[in-house]
């Protein structure tokens, strides 16, 4: 007698915990980021350029720490685009949102580990002590970290809320509450051209964020027999 073999559901790492680890390294960088600067926060890309030069030169080490932590924290977003894409197409998904999910928490994590990488630049003598490079440097590394990083982030919450309202993977309330901040996230484009759009971009991001940790814990394994 021949069985047939059996499959088996792979849920992959727990998206919830994945979510809390993104969150975790990133207000890490931000918090030590501060703290060795000895409070002072990091300077704005719109602010004047002395301000600015004199922060990289007086506080590398701060740059160097935030941006090693900034990168660390695009690796485990990177898995939890992968792990959400191939749950949606366990559950049935076939649809474009899992690969939409996918593409946008892949660039967003690719975004934020340039950005990342760019303030480990910041933070080198070599830089520092050549402060016609520092403005420059700084703006891409707010470019790749701000906008180019949140608005594919608000993709990978489209990618998971449209089909979570739409099959019931999600309450109804939180795959709404994901659409808007992906909305958010998609407005905040705007920053590249209006210096007061800049507000939506952390707005978006720590939404997002703290929305990508309740939907991995509520993102079933199975769909259950009314919505299979």
């Amino acid at each position: 007698m021949v069985t047939a073999p059996r499959t088996t559901t792979q849920g992959g790492p727990p998206l919830g915990v994945l979510g809390i680890v993104v969150t975790a390294l990133f207000i890490a960088g931000l918090v030590l980021g501060t703290a060795l600067a000895g409070g002072t926060p990091f300077p704005s890309p719109f602010g004047e350029a002395g301000p600015i030069v004199a922060y990289f030169q007086d506080h590398d080490l701060a740059v160097r720490v935030g941006g090693a932590l900034q990168f660390a924290a695009a690796i485990p977003l990177a898995i939890y685009a992968a792990t959400a894409s191939a749950r949606l197409h366990q559950l049935g998904i076939r649809a474009p949102g899992a690969t939409i999910a996918l593409a946008g928490g892949l660039l967003a994590a690719a975004f934020l580990a340039c950005s990342g990488l760019l303030s480990w630049v910041l933070s080198q003598p070599a830089v520092t002590s050549t402060p016609d490079l520092i403005r420059p440097l700084q703006l891409l590394a707010f470019a790749t970290g701000g906008p180019g990083h949140v608005v594919p982030l608000g993709l990978l919450l489209a990618g998971i809320a449209v089909p979570g309202l739409l099959v019931g993977l999600l309450p109804r309330w939180l795959a709404w509450a994901g659409l808007a901040v992906a909305a958010v996230a998609e407005l905040a484009t705007l920053s590249l051209l209006l210096e007061g759009a800049a507000y939506l971009l952390p707005v978006a991001r720590f939404a997002g964020l703290a929305w990508l940790i309740v939907a991995g814990f509520k993102l079933p394994l199975h769909r259950n027999q009314a919505n299979a």
